[in-house]
């Protein structure tokens, strides 16, 4: 018994140093992203490369706000994000309640149609949507970098495992007690599957945060672009600032850090709930 505990945490230690090293190759860029922002342009080339700056530098941050609007497009990544991965989980979260628990004509085929469309590239479609919007009118504005986001067949998927594994007792309670449609769905079903709710949101903000393709296609003006787009237009630029480069890409990735590190318990349980059934 004592050798197979001997060789259990053995085997434990050495599952844990791997695990350590792989997570090491994996923050490796974004440590250099970061640390290379307080670089000046010439240490960033420097060879043999450093990790850290030998002096941190701000006038990388001090060209990139003074010389372009970073401070708008950062405000709009922000809108753009926070509203599309908001609204698109209160829209899949109606239709995963729908398909779980409702009765109607012809939901077996439609929710066949929705899981179908996780399966399709949003390039596939790019043209045709492009053309609804400009019907609209809405090109350059922000109802264009939020509203087609609205509809996710995922965000339906995966709230729907979540919603079907509530007992049916519940809802029949509640109705026998006089509750509603919308009272059962907001104030008891809502709390259940809220671990379901919160890692969808992360991973909506995150999509959308990055949605660079799109984004490009709608913000036509300078002051409408958001962050990815406005740092990949650095990268772009006939410019030889390296550093300014570097900075713009480190403002992209920072708050999706942070985001991620602030809701990370909830992302961890969202992810992992049902995996192991009682």
């Amino acid at each position: 018994m004592i050798n197979k505990l001997r060789k259990k945490d053995k085997y434990d230690l050495a599952s844990n140093i791997i695990v350590f090293v792989i997570a090491l190759l994996f923050l490796y860029p974004l440590l250099w992203l970061l640390t290379s922002a307080f670089k000046t342009s010439s240490e960033i080339y420097q060879m043999p490369p450093t990790i850290l700056p030998e002096n941190f530098h701000l006038g990388n941050f001090q060209k990139l706000f003074s010389g372009n609007p970073a401070i708008r497009w950062v405000l709009n990544s922000v809108i753009v994000a926070t509203s599309s991965a908001g609204l698109s989980v209160i829209f899949s979260s109606l239709a995963a309640y729908g398909f779980a628990k409702m009765k109607f004509k012809g939901k077996n085929i439609l929710f066949v149609l929705v899981i179908a469309s996780v399966m399709i590239p949003k390039e596939t479609f790019i043209v045709p949507l492009f053309e609804i919007v400009v019907a609209f009118d809405w090109v350059d504005t922000y109802q264009s970098m939020i509203i087609p986001n609205l509809g996710t067949g995922l965000g339906t998927f995966l709230l729907y495992s979540f919603f079907k594994d509530i007992p049916d007792s519940i809802r029949e309670s509640a109705k026998i007690d006089g509750a509603n449609e919308w009272t059962i769905f907001r104030k008891l079903m809502l709390p259940i599957v809220a671990p379901g709710i919160g890692a969808l949101f992360i991973l909506n903000f995150v999509t959308y945060w990055n949605d660079y393709l799109w984004q490009l296609l709608m913000a036509r003006s300078e002051e409408m672009q958001t962050i990815s787009v406005g740092a990949a237009a650095l990268q772009q630029a006939l410019n030889p600032d390296i550093g300014l480069r570097v900075a713009g890409a480190t403002l992209a990735a920072i708050p999706m850090v942070i985001i991620f590190l602030m809701f990370q318990r909830f992302f961890t349980s969202g992810i992992t709930a049902g995996a192991v059934k009682e």
